[in-house]
Order: structure tokens, then sequence, then C-alpha cells
């Protein structure tokens, strides 16, 4: 069976699942793609040593402009396509921003393997909301299957959840338009999975027969807690021995993922315990949301360490750290916490329970279907600083009484999240669909 995912971004939502595919025999994937984010600048090693590149496809208005290097096919078996578009443009409704780009993406990825006739894929694998598999069912004479990430609302949902930081107007009308390119995407696709339940069941009910609940998979040859020969993870600082560690991961220091309250909860354990020191990873852009609309500061982190008195020197704020410095921050860990609205689910989460961290989460739909309060770790109310600081306190007093959290945390990861578990649940649904479009 020959694969064919595609993403904006690599690895993405797809990467590790291609690879192990692309190990096993019967299976040959191909994957195209826009860019790969710096937090992942190291997952083409054998391509950069050898001073090469994926198959690179310009595309412009009128359709492809060139190509360059080679295909490499060292990253794990898998072919790789990498693609160009533009973005809109500037005088677009700010409605149809989202629908411009995805629609010169898929036009991209359309005139990208046009342009490979020798690509004759038997299942295409693409993200409904990023659209950029479209087109290809006008390619392709095989069936399509979507990744239903979330279906975006303005009620009841991360739009409206901070109440202090009220949508306006025209960010209600556009989430509504965002959805257009999800609901082609569905319409195009012969089946869907989402990562969760809960994402599953933010999408329109006529949909959700065609939508299977099967998780991205974890992988636990890399995510596990490791025993590190020193308190130094990575090129942070050496963190003394008598020092507890607090973590708080995002891809944005954000309000989506609760970085306001996160910090706000950690003052009053600083207050506390002078034997704490909190790890802060994540960039200062905004990724979800509009925080910026409602504060006069650069970035949402600075607006919230102005709100309040910090001590500044118990703090590291790492921005963006590469999968191998992070895997090392979670394992020194005592507790992490973890804040979300109700959106997608982190994989930061995951990983923190692979790592066997004790975790305390926001007791928000997402977060509960994973976490279970005192069974396989600790909720407590998003808003409810007090909670939150009375929970995290519990564990810092005895951080090895909460132990069998984390080890509840990682046996949970093992029986339903892991790779080992999801894997084979991709490829049956991979291999139903095949079986039915033939």
């Amino acid at each position: 069976m020959h694969i064919l995912f595609v993403h904006k971004e690599y690895p993405g939502h797809f990467g590790h699942v291609a690879r192990r595919l692309a190990q096993r025999d019967g299976f040959e994937c191909t994957f195209v793609y826009s860019r790969v984010p710096d937090r992942y600048r190291n997952v083409l090693p054998a391509a950069t040593a050898a001073g090469m590149g994926p198959t690179q496809i310009t595309v412009s208005q009128s359709g492809v402009v060139g190509t360059t290097t080679p295909a490499v096919e060292s990253d794990g078996g898998v072919q790789l396509i990498q693609y160009q578009a533009r973005g809109a443009a500037q005088a677009t409704h700010p409605c149809s921003i989202h629908f411009e780009i995805s629609i010169w993406h898929s036009h991209a990825v359309y005139q990208a393997l046009k342009a490979r006739p020798e690509i004759k894929p038997d299942l295409v694998v693409g993200h409904s909301g990023f659209g950029t598999a479209l087109f290809l069912a006008d390619l392709y004479d095989c069936p399509i299957i979507n990744y239903c990430e979330y279906y975006y609302r303005s009620r009841d949902s991360d739009l409206d959840f901070r109440p202090e930081f009220p949508p306006d107007e025209l960010d209600i009308l556009r989430v509504r338009a965002h959805n257009a390119t999800i609901l082609l995407n569905l319409q195009a696709a012969a089946a869907c999975y989402s990562p969760t339940q809960w994402q599953r069941s933010v999408f329109p009910v006529e949909y959700q027969p065609k939508i299977a609940t099967i998780f991205d998979g974890i992988d636990r040859t890399f995510w596990y807690r490791r025993k590190l020969p020193s308190r130094r993870p990575g090129n942070l600082p050496p963190i003394p021995p008598e020092m507890k560690v607090v973590t708080y991961v995002s891809y944005g220091l954000e309000a989506t993922r609760g970085f306001d309250i996160f910090m706000k909860a950690a003052r009053r354990i600083c207050d506390a315990r002078r034997d704490v020191l909190f790890i802060v990873v994540g960039s200062d852009r905004i990724y979800y949301g509009q925080d910026l609309k409602h504060i006069k500061a650069r970035s949402f982190r600075e607006y919230v360490l102005a709100q309040d008195r910090y001590d500044l020197d118990r703090f590291l704020f790492t921005g963006q750290v590469s999968e191998e410095q992070l895997v090392e921050i979670l394992s020194l860990s005592d507790l992490h916490i973890y804040l979300t609205a109700p959106f997608v689910l982190s994989w930061s989460l995951m990983d923190a329970l692979a790592c066997g961290c004790t975790v305390l989460g926001s007791d928000t739909a997402p977060v509960r279907e994973v976490i279970e309060h005192e069974k396989n770790g600790l909720l407590a109310g998003f808003f409810d600083v007090d909670g939150l600081t009375r929970e995290a306190l519990r564990v810092l007093d005895d951080p090895r009484q909460f132990r069998p959290l984390g080890e509840a945390g990682m046996s949970l990861i093992d029986d339903r999240y892991s790779m080992a578990k999801t894997i084979p649940e991709h490829v049956k649904l991979f291999e139903r669909v095949v079986a039915q479009g033939s």
C-alpha cells in the first residue's frame, strides 16, 4: 500500500506514523509538506549531512515554477516532497484569510504532485483544517482520509471561555468561516479520525459517524523518565539538589493555555515555599486566540509579568526547546501543571504523562478525558487559583507520596496512547478504507 501523507508541516501529525509504516513490509510512504518548524530541524539529519534536501516545488498562480534537488528517502524510508505556496492577499477579508491560505496550499500540493506522475498512491491522508489534500480528490482515483483536529465554534468553546478576553464581533464571524475548509474536506473524505473523543464530539453530529477516534501516538522509546547524570537539562543552569521543580509547557505562552493562571498560582507557591524552581517552556508568540487585542504589551508573557510581583530568579523561561531537552526537563519535574481552555489537547500533556510526571491539570473537558483525579493525576478548576495552589502544595510537600500518580499516568499512556497501541489502529483504518475503495 502506497500512502501519501499531506500536511503543512513535517513531521506534523503524520510523520511518526509514516516513519513507522515505511519500515513495514507492504507499505510505501510519501510525505508532502511546506515547512519544518524550528523545533524539528533535526528530523532530517541524513539529508542535511549529505548536503541534500527533499524535492522542492515552487508554485505560482499559473502553476509549477521549478524543482530543485532530488527526493531524499533518508528519514526512515519516507520520501519527502516540499512545496512552497503564497499566502493571502493584503486585501482579503479577515473572515476569508484562512480559506484563501488553504486554497493556495491545496493548489500548490496539487501542482507539486501533478509534476510527479510516478507517484500513484493507494490512499491519501490529509489534515482537514489545513486543507492541503483538498484538490487531490481530482488528481487521484483513491480514497482520502482526513485528520479532524478541531471544529470551531463561537459559543461554549475556546473563543468565549475567557470572559476577561472576550471575542469581538469579527472574531465570532471569523470562526464560522474558518470551518469552510474543514467542511469541504469532510465532504471529500472517505473516512476521518480525531485524536480524542472530546475533539470528535465538537464536530457536527451529521459527520461524527464518519470520524473514528485514534490518538496520534506517543513514542515510548523516546518519551520516558530518564535517569540524568546531573540536574542540568540541556543548556539550562544546574538545578540545586534541594530545589523542587515545577514544569509548565506550552507551544506559546498565552491565555488559551492558561499561562496567566499558572503564573498566579506560581506566585502563591513561591510565597509558600522557598525550595521551588519553575521551568516554563514555550515561545512568546500567540498561536491560539486574540490575546494581543486586549493588552498593551509586545507579548502575553510581558503583560502577565507586569500584573504582579514575581521573583524571577525562581523562574527559567526557556522559549521553545528541542524534544531532547524537553524530555530531560520533564524527567526532573516534581509537578507538571497543564492548563487549557476547551480546545485541542496538547501533546505536551501526553509527553509529561509518558515521562512519569505528577500532573495537575485544569478541570476542563479535554483534560478530563485523560486525567482522572487522584487516579492518574490531579484536577482543579481552570480559574481556581486557590485550588490549583492547594493541590500543587500538596504534591510539593512530599513529591514521593504522589509518585503513584505519575506511574499510573505512564500506564495510561502505555495502555491507550502509545504508538504500540495507536499504530495498529491507524493501519486497521487505512486498510479498511482502501479495501472499501477498491
